[in-house]
């Protein structure tokens, strides 16, 4: 399919003439649906916030870890424990059954080259450029990633959600969508824009789109573009579910890459009750990405969950934690080999964290990214090392995907 000649300025304002919101997202990005270059699923998830890999991923092996942590080795549960002496939080419980098939598994003790400041802005800038240093460039890696495939169109990978998706930044072809994107048109309207875009084949599978996403059933809308159920099912629940949703059934289709994040996780109070939560919603996305995806899909996708640094191994004094360094990776999806804790273990005894307060990376979240990009989508090492993760010395491949 030829993407249209018509700029985005001409067409937004067209849409004003009309009535249009331009929060409806698919309208603002070229879409095609061109064959992806490959067959493998990629979902990057950004965890903003700093989730607590010590809390989410309990070391219960750690003979130092009930010092620091009293009130979670009291709490240890038995039927939430993994490989190697580690112990699943009890809100992702639910995710024990991908556990047991193979399709879950964590990288501990990792981080970005992002040390010291911690700040989160700094931090998800750096994780989402993937670069070694601040500063060093605006494209995200995935985008990088997608410069070096032939056949990549905007179809091919959708950042989602209301922020902006830096991961996703640059040159190659990315659409977008929001959850809670709004079309509003009188019938007439809608009918004056169809025949507008009548001849522009791109534009107007996009209005389609928007309409389709847009439609609350409120009746303005014409009969011929409303939601499937089930798409009309997603958009009526909770945020990250619709995310879930949507990203699911763009993966049925011509999609390869899809980014979002979730909020939650700088949990510097009352952390037992707002994890949980975070936990809950991670839980909830990746079972509806596997149950809306379908068997087939699932079994192509590599999931990807990731935040910009962990926190700090002792609580504060409001029950929380603060902004630290070393944390955990979560892997899910019937591509990955999983059923496995990965990492380098440093250990919770003082002198073996980082500035005696830290967990100590022992190793880069980039690396198992760039592992599993390569077999996804065949992309040579020194592709991955130089020009996808500048300065990145990828390691020993750990096998993270069948």
């Amino acid at each position: 399919m030829t993407r249209s000649t018509l700029s985005r300025r001409a067409f937004l304002a067209r849409s004003a003439l009309l009535g249009c919101s331009a929060a409806a997202s698919p309208l603002m990005t070229p879409v095609s649906l061109a064959a992806a270059p490959w067959d493998t699923r990629v979902v990057v998830i950004i965890l903003r916030g700093g989730m607590d890999g010590l809390d989410a991923l309990r070391p219960y092996g750690d003979p130092d870890f009930a010092a620091l942590r009293p009130g979670l080795a009291a709490a240890r549960d038995p039927a939430l424990d993994l490989a190697g002496g580690f112990g699943l939080h009890p809100a992702l419980s639910g995710l024990m059954p991908l556990w047991a098939q193979g399709e879950l598994g964590f990288v501990q003790a990792v981080s970005t080259p992002y040390r010291d400041k911690r700040s989160h802005f700094d931090g998800q800038d750096m994780l989402e450029a993937g670069t070694e240093t601040l500063g060093s460039g605006q494209e995200g890696w995935l985008n990088r990633m997608l410069q070096q495939m032939p056949g990549v169109e905007a179809e091919t990978a959708y950042a989602v959600g209301r922020g902006e998706m830096k991961v996703l930044l640059g040159p190659a072809d990315v659409a977008d969508w929001t959850p809670d994107a709004a079309l509003r048109m009188s019938p007439q309207a809608l009918q004056l824009a169809e025949l507008m875009m009548e001849e522009d084949p791109a534009f107007h599978a996009a209005l389609s789109e928007a309409v389709a996403l847009s439609d609350d059933g409120s009746g303005i809308m014409a009969a011929e573009q409303s939601m499937t159920r089930d798409m009309r099912a997603a958009l009526r629940g909770a945020p990250h579910v619709k995310i879930a949703e949507f990203v699911a059934e763009r993966l049925r289709g011509e999609t390869r890459v899809a980014a979002f994040s979730l909020i939650g996780w700088d949990t510097h109070r009352q952390q037992e009750r707002s994890l949980g939560a975070s936990l809950e919603r991670l839980t909830q996305t990746l079972l509806t990405l596997r149950e809306a995806s379908g068997p087939q899909v699932w079994g192509k996708t590599a999931v990807v969950a990731m935040t910009e640094f962990g926190r700090t191994v002792r609580m504060n004094g409001t029950g929380g934690t603060d902004h630290g360094t070393g944390g955990a990776m979560v892997l899910s999806g019937g591509a990955i080999r999983g059923g496995r804790v990965l990492g380098d273990w440093p250990g919770l005894a003082e002198a073996d964290l980082y500035e005696r307060r830290d967990l100590m990376p022992t190793g880069d979240v980039r690396a198992s990214a760039a592992w599993i990009l390569r077999a996804a989508t065949g992309l040579d090492r020194q592709v991955m090392e130089s020009l996808v993760f500048p300065g990145l010395d990828m390691g020993r491949d750990p096998g993270l995907m069948l």
